[in-house]
């Protein structure tokens, strides 16, 4: 069975929203975050302690990732699904007689927002200086999108008729929207870093003043 959904840095809504599928006895057996896939199989061993937990770390060296996936499995959680680069990680509760939860405490909790917070904020001060120079370039102009006519390069354009009109219109059309839209897509992307840091920095305040209400 496969499952589509996107997920914007709340780990507990994805835990419940996957978790809810594990109640009606099935196991996550892969995931893709980026496109938001999902794939569960039915869980033939009926077990219910198949519960799924996720937390987020990168890791520079293959051997530090395998280090940490082997104390995981260790402590009864199988890894499912993420990589020493990608961040997010996913684990399956193997045993019944182990707590529910992959955190030893709240602050444990917490952390882990401020480091998901890190990482989007890094990537949003990472393309800043691109941003900067797509509109000292005239590559990005929120001008443009009020005044759509100037993206169109063809003279004389406006005063043709009829079928001349329409044959220049739709060629120019394509390289008219890449002019006017591509820096505005790139714009929306680098804000959209910043949205998930803050987000994720409300998540970790959040998790703080449940541990020190």
């Amino acid at each position: 069975m496969v499952k589509h959904k996107l997920f914007v840095v709340d780990i507990k809504k994805e835990e419940a929203w996957i978790n809810q599928y594990v109640k009606q006895g099935y196991r996550l057996v892969k995931v893709k975050t980026m496109t938001g896939y999902y794939q569960f199989e039915q869980d033939t061993l009926k077990s219910k302690s198949h519960k799924v937990k996720i937390d987020f770390r990168t890791f520079r060296k293959i051997e530090d990732f395998n280090d940490y996936i082997a104390m995981f499995e260790d402590s009864g959680w199988k890894h499912i699904a993420g990589t020493k680069s990608n961040g997010i990680q996913y684990f399956e509760r193997t045993d019944n007689n182990i707590s529910e939860d992959i955190f030893s405490d709240e602050a444990s909790k917490a952390e882990l927002y401020k480091r998901i917070a890190n990482m989007w904020f890094g990537l949003f001060v990472a393309y800043i200086p691109i941003l900067v120079a797509l509109g000292m370039t005239g590559t990005l102009k929120i001008y443009n999108l009020f005044h759509l006519k100037e993206l169109y390069y063809t003279p004389g354009l406006w005063d043709r008729t009829g079928i001349d009109f329409w044959k220049a219109f739709w060629f120019e059309t394509p390289f008219a929207l890449g002019r006017g839209f591509f820096g505005l897509l790139f714009f929306i992307i680098v804000l959209s870093y910043a949205y998930c840091a803050l987000k994720a920095l409300f998540w970790y305040y959040k998790e703080k003043q449940v541990q020190f209400p």
